[in-house]
């Protein structure tokens, strides 16, 4: 076996030609754009890299690409946990642990000699919405920015030693059941009715305004969970520019009470079906044109939930449940879009899946971040528990 260090276009060719092999019989996966993959190793695109570092790498066996994987650094990241902790991600590999056991080496190598002193993965390099985890639960087709993989890869990650740090969960909700909860819509409803609370949908035109609530929101709202990390706002509006072609503005929701901003709701469309109709991966005139096309033709039916946030003052109150009363008035008029998939919430944060079960939603899939201490006699800790 060689290993062999991903930094032309010969290797990054084959970075991403290995899924294809992989997956080839499986109508489960869907292609990712390679430009949307491409973008998140440029610093001059990803700003968790503006301050941090990647490498990524191949392995060759028998003249054959039969794994990959990337590692990384980041400030953002790497510095919030007891020990420094870098990541890995995009891991592909055949069933054969050897490979796998390799591809582990190298990045746990590398990230020795950048002062780390553990590993999570399969992790993204920046938000968490994305790339996030590896399935053991659910081996269906994920929606946008799910992780996919074959059933036996949490093995080669076990196999080599690394442990469950948090459980992600998946659910599902079936817009046009009859066999919703009443009661939590009645007590949505009058929620959203109720004195001192406004609702707005984001507007890209009003979209500074809307930046600077949102992060007033979020600072309070995450920051007592683990890896708690400032967001700068020129991430914000880049991911805005980067997505306007996918977002759907009143699928963006902010609550403000007495005019002061309390809570926020974004979902996406799920892009994956239509990424699974452009079968090279590649975002060219044509396939971008295919994509318009298809989108007018309302061919997608599914969104998925990527964030919600409640200042800790307003989470007792019910306001949740209007957040989800709002969206479900647009989704009513939508009737192409038949199913929202909330994903996903740590088991670490007992409050959210409670909302997620309440509102409707049922358990679909699962997904594990998974940690793993160089030092063996180091105590392995789970995440905390959210408890405020």
């Amino acid at each position: 076996m060689q290993i062999i260090q991903v930094d032309d276009k010969r290797s990054i060719d084959a970075f991403h030609q290995l899924p294809y092999t992989i997956y080839k019989n499986d109508p489960n996966w869907v292609p990712p754009l390679r430009m949307m993959v491409e973008n998140i190793f440029d610093p001059q695109k990803n700003n968790a890299l503006k301050n941090g570092s990647a490498r990524r790498w191949l392995v060759q066996k028998d003249g054959r690409v039969v794994g990959r994987i990337a590692a990384f650094v980041t400030d953002t990241y790497s510095y919030s946990f007891d020990q420094p902790t870098g990541g890995i991600g995009f891991f592909e590999c055949t069933d054969d642990q050897q490979v796998a056991n390799l591809l582990f080496d190298t990045a746990v190598a590398w990230l020795k000699e950048q002062g780390m002193e553990a590993v999570d993965g399969p992790i993204n390099i920046g938000e968490n919405f994305f790339n996030w985890g590896v399935l053991v639960d659910g081996f269906v087709q994920q929606s946008f920015g799910m992780q996919y993989n074959l059933p036996y890869y949490a093995s080669l990650f076990q196999n080599y030693g690394f442990q469950t740090y948090y459980e992600q969960y998946s659910y599902h909700l079936d817009i046009t059941s009859p066999d919703l909860p009443a009661r939590f819509w009645k007590i949505a409803e009058w929620m959203s009715k109720k004195p001192g609370y406004s609702f707005r949908q984001f507007r890209f035109a009003q979209k500074d305004a809307f930046i600077r609530d949102f992060l007033d929101i979020y600072e309070q709202a995450w920051v007592k969970h683990d890896n708690y990390k400032r967001i700068d706002p020129e991430d914000i509006h880049k991911m805005l520019e980067e997505s306007k072609m996918m977002l759907e503005e009143d699928f963006i929701w902010f609550v403000y009470h007495e005019n002061k901003p309390v809570a926020f709701f974004m979902m996406v469309p799920d892009l994956n079906q239509l990424f699974k109709r452009i079968h090279s991966g590649k975002l060219n005139l044509l396939n971008l044109l295919k994509m318009l096309w298809l989108r007018r033709r309302k061919v997608i039916t599914r969104c998925r939930v990527l964030v919600m946030g409640v200042i800790p003052k307003f989470q007792k109150t019910g306001i949740e449940s209007a957040i989800f009363y709002q969206l479900r008035q647009v989704m009513l008029k939508k009737m192409w879009y038949n199913e929202m998939e909330l994903s996903w919430v740590g088991d670490f944060n007992p409050k959210m899946i409670s909302i997620f079960k309440a509102v409707g939603g049922k358990h679909e899939k699962t997904h594990l971040t998974l940690r793993y201490l160089f030092d063996p006699k180091k105590e392995f800790k789970r995440a905390p528990i959210i408890t405020d």
